[in-house]
């Protein structure tokens, strides 16, 4: 009886391990497969060499799209940083639940930044036992209630703010309560968890080096990490290292730019020869892309051929280069050319892990579409809104309407991607469609919860106490 027992319970134990094994999307895996999520900052469409670069180089990043899918028309739920990041984390468009600004540095104030309630990817992930990371930017609130180490991360390496400066020489302020002013952010000392840091690295190199150790220190266990770039941001700042690479450039803004996206690259192939050297390569799903499209004006970021620039409703401020990884799982070499969003990544990571998020999330699990397995369509429409310029946009697989205060723009952007010929006019019957569409997404949204990077000084009146006194 005790030996039947014994039996029972191990099969019991074998038939639930088997279970876990199996997720959602079909895959069985040895393990739960390890996620890393490579995010940069104000990166161009057209400045990745699998989006047809030939100026700047990218063959680490490429190794991804080699190695996997590029998927073409690929987007994020936001033109700006914060927002964008916001609706990556959660799964969520951010505007469901007011971040629909860039948050202020603002450490006293716990409004401004993610809503307690929602759940962060990293939150998910640990119900299902991964060691969380994020380095880099996290632009998601600086009150501690919004630090990293509270919305799910076991660790966090970078700066709170929305940008900093690279080089550790011009870090004079110890932390952000030294900080007097929005912009004093980019001044400050790394933290790592809630402690300042010293650092002697050019910062993309240090991101890129935390990267690396993080993988190397938790490759036995399913992990998960955000290597949140803030490159190639402003401020436009190379070492020599990185600069001496596109001599050819002859314009110092573009040529710096290049030099920082070079740095990033750089990370990239060593992460991805790290995963390879561990032999967790076929294991972890890589996914990399940009926040939103470049400023081309602050960084010399081309967007080409997409029309428009960061910030705008035009593909130039949300359609992104994108490329996903999972080797024996994603084709190698391929491209997938349905729409998809940046929120996909969260319900591809729920679903992969037989999770229930917390909330209704809008991402979905992209890797049946990536494979082939379905068919069928990611999401019949993606949808922005703009709180401040009162700017709308929807896009289906063929049509995208684009609303501004002062005119109604229609394109057929399958086939129209510089979005030039505007055909509101010409088929008012298809803007109503879209319209409709939009007034149904629009009744799921609530006001922004908090003033934002446009509203700094108006912020600093409300709240006079917002900084300490001038010492």
């Amino acid at each position: 009886m005790a030996n039947m027992k014994a039996s029972n319970s191990w099969y019991s134990w074998m038939v639930c391990l088997g279970l876990l094994l199996v997720s959602a999307g079909g895959f069985c895996q040895k393990k739960a497969p390890n996620i890393i999520i490579i995010l940069t900052d104000d990166q161009g469409y057209g400045d990745v060499g699998f989006n047809g670069s030939t100026e700047i180089p990218t063959p680490g990043i490429d190794r991804i799209a080699n190695n996997g899918v590029v998927c073409t028309n690929a987007y994020v739920s936001f033109a700006v940083c914060g927002p964008s990041r916001a609706g990556l984390i959660t799964g969520r468009y951010q505007d469901r639940f007011g971040f629909s600004r860039n948050p202020l540095l603002a450490p006293k104030d716990s409004t401004m930044g993610l809503p307690q309630g929602e759940e962060t990817m990293a939150a998910l992930l640990k119900r299902a036992g991964y060691k969380t990371g994020v380095l880099g930017k996290w632009h998601l609130g600086t009150h501690p209630s919004q630090h990293p180490n509270q919305k799910g991360f076991d660790e966090f390496y970078g700066f709170l703010e929305g940008g900093h400066r690279y080089f550790p020489s011009e870090w004079d302020l110890n932390d952000i309560l030294d900080a007097r002013t929005q912009y004093d952010g980019y001044r400050t000392k790394m933290v790592r968890n809630n402690k300042v840091a010293e650092e002697t690295e050019y910062l993309t190199d240090a991101l890129s080096r935390e990267a690396v150790d993080f993988v190397k220190r938790n490759s036995k266990q399913p992990f998960f990490l955000y290597l949140a770039y803030n490159a190639p941001h402003a401020p436009m700042q190379a070492t020599e290292k990185y600069l001496s690479r596109f001599q050819n450039i002859a314009d110092d803004k573009r040529r710096t730019y290049a030099a920082m996206v070079s740095a990033v690259d750089d990370g990239v192939n060593n992460l991805l020869n790290t995963l390879e050297q561990l032999n967790i390569d076929k294991n972890t799903i890589v996914f990399f892309l940009s926040d939103n499209g470049g400023p081309t004006k602050d960084n010399a970021s081309s967007n080409k051929p997409l029309r428009g620039f960061k910030g705008d409703f035009y593909d130039g401020g949300i359609r992104v280069p994108f490329a996903v990884q999972w080797k024996g799982v994603i084709p190698a070499g391929t491209k997938y050319n349905q729409p998809v969003i940046s929120l996909d990544i969260f319900g591809t990571m729920a679903a992969l892990n037989n999770l229930k998020p917390k909330n209704e999330i809008d991402g979905v699990n992209i890797i049946p579409f990536l494979t082939g397995k379905n068919t069928g369509l990611p999401h019949d429409a993606l949808f922005w809104r703009g709180s401040n310029s009162d700017k709308w946009a929807v896009r289906t697989p063929e049509d995208k309407l684009v609303l501004l205060p002062e005119k109604t723009e229609r394109y057929a952007i399958g086939e129209d991607i510089s979005e030039k010929n505007n055909l509101h006019t010409a088929s008012p019957e298809k803007t109503i469609q879209l319209q409709a569409l939009l007034d149904k997404w629009k009744k799921l949204l609530v006001p922004p919860a908090f003033l934002g990077l446009m509203e700094d000084k108006k912020y600093t009146e409300l709240h006079p106490d917002r900084f300490p006194p001038n010492k």
